[in-house]
């Protein structure tokens, strides 16, 4: 089943991808992204939104299948074309994935490419890096040279998004940002997202479990569901939806929201 594709112009645009480890992951997900969209992709554990996520820069090959991002193939498109691919994308990891032996300062500078870098003095990478903390809401005063083990939870997600936006991205790709976090900083990230995609006028691909959270910032949303595509549109249609596999999906997560809100005695 292909669901939103909407032809040439897409930022990008995952075209029947298949993916399998022990057993089938993704089973032929054909998608697109628009250029400037923020979009939500939901689904159960399982299904496969990391693993889609990944083969846009190349971290997951797939076995079938192509991803296109800006208009060249990331996999039949040569080294040269996913090296100006991977320099228009910047990847926010899970948990950060923030390296333990560096400092912040070092942490970020690496999300600078290298062909940049050469052409950047130490003062312009400097400026750089404190710029790219400074718009996650980190003084770069306190935390340059910290290490991730003396951040919080919070801190390092805005470290590992700092990084992320050092390059100055065209796309940025969010895998599950807000895990870990509890409700308070899972709002503070969710409003940063929304921030950093206005205001650095990017396209955001955004993998998430926060329904609630995604459907508030995104123009569009899909669902994958046993390795396919289930449904993708507006996210007034995706609660709206008649399919009993999205419903199920949608109320379950209503039910969690409001058992969490019952006072145990």
């Amino acid at each position: 089943m292909s669901v939103g594709v909407n032809g040439s112009g897409a930022a990008i645009e995952y075209r029947n991808v298949f993916k399998a480890f022990d057993v089938p992951v993704l089973t032929g997900v054909t998608l697109s992204v628009e250029p400037g969209e923020m979009f939500a992709l939901f689904g159960p554990s399982g299904t496969g939104k990391s693993v889609l996520l990944k083969t846009t820069i190349a971290l997951v090959t797939p076995d079938r299948g192509d991803v296109n991002v800006g208009g060249e193939s990331v996999y039949f498109g040569g080294r040269d074309a996913l090296e100006r691919i991977r320099r228009m994308v910047g990847f926010v990891f899970q948990y950060a994935a923030l390296f333990d032996s560096l400092t912040v300062f070092e942490n970020v500078e690496i999300g600078i490419p290298e062909e940049t870098l050469k052409r950047m003095g130490a003062n312009e990478v400097a400026h750089r890096v404190s710029e790219s903390l400074e718009l996650v809401n980190l003084d770069p005063k306190q935390v340059l040279d910290k290490l991730p083990s003396e951040l919080s939870g919070g801190m390092k997600k805005r470290v590992g998004i700092a990084r992320a936006i050092a390059g100055r991205p065209e796309i940025l790709l969010w895998d599950e940002p807000t895990t870990g976090l509890d409700p308070v900083n899972t709002a503070a990230i969710e409003r940063l997202i929304t921030q950093l995609s206005d205001e650095l006028k990017v396209t955001s691909l955004l993998v998430t479990h926060d329904i609630e959270g995604g459907l508030e910032m995104c123009d569009r949303v899909a669902m994958l569901e046993g390795g396919r595509l289930r449904f993708c549109g507006l996210p007034d249609d995706f609660l709206a939806s008649n399919d009993p596999v999205v419903k199920a999906f949608t109320d379950r997560k209503a039910a969690t929201a409001a058992l969490d809100t019952l006072e145990i005695t």
